[in-house]
């Protein structure tokens, strides 16, 4: 078997063993935090921000949801790094925010977070902080799902197959569950470029 195959296998793996009720309670608390005007938070680094970064536009674009990414602040992130620590990056900006319970943070993470092993503290701040003003809480994460699986009012784990695989399928199935939420019928309120062509 060539590696190709072998990766493909793993993912029609992992698209069987997704729990489409999560993702399903995912589009329900989106639709409710449109209507109630409230803003959507996507946090995530290293690959998982790039992704947030595409998934706020698609949000804003297809859904009409207000939705934004700290990450895509360079200036603001890298100044609260370097004087701050990485660790408050997340919290100190969705508390300028002013983060509130009408909002909700979206995290896209490989593991979730987890303090004990100091993965990701950022995430942890923030998800504390998110839960201490009534923000709802969703997750597209890895692995266990570390602390954001633990807190999240909707969450999808996406599958570990092949430990050896974890972190490239579970950057790719965020991009699989956010796009399947922007086209959720629940959800999607402009047609895409290419479908309304047609």
């Amino acid at each position: 078997m060539t590696f190709s195959t072998q990766y493909l296998d793993e993912a029609i793996e992992i698209i069987r063993r997704i729990e489409p009720g999560a993702v399903e309670s995912m589009a329900t608390l989106l639709a409710d935090l449109r209507d109630r005007e409230g803003r959507l938070f996507l946090l995530g680094v290293g690959g998982s921000a790039a992704n947030c970064s595409h998934a706020v536009n698609d949000f804003r674009k297809i859904c009409g949801i207000e939705a934004y990414a700290p990450t895509d602040n360079v200036s603001e992130l890298t100044a609260r790094t370097n004087d701050e620590g990485w660790a408050s990056v997340f919290v100190e900006w969705l508390k300028i925010s002013r983060l509130a319970a009408r909002d909700a943070v979206f995290v896209f993470s490989v593991g979730g977070g987890n303090l004990e092993k100091n993965i990701s503290p950022n995430l942890v701040a923030a998800l504390k902080h998110a839960k201490s003003v009534g923000a709802r809480v969703l997750g597209v994460v890895g692995r266990d799902g570390g602390y954001t699986a633990t807190v999240a009012d909707a969450c999808v784990v996406v599958p570990t197959v092949n430990p050896d695989n974890v972190t490239p399928h579970t950057e790719a199935f965020q991009a699989v569950v956010w796009h399947l939420l922007v086209s959720h019928p629940a959800l999607k309120v402009k047609a895409t470029k290419w479908e309304s062509t047609r």
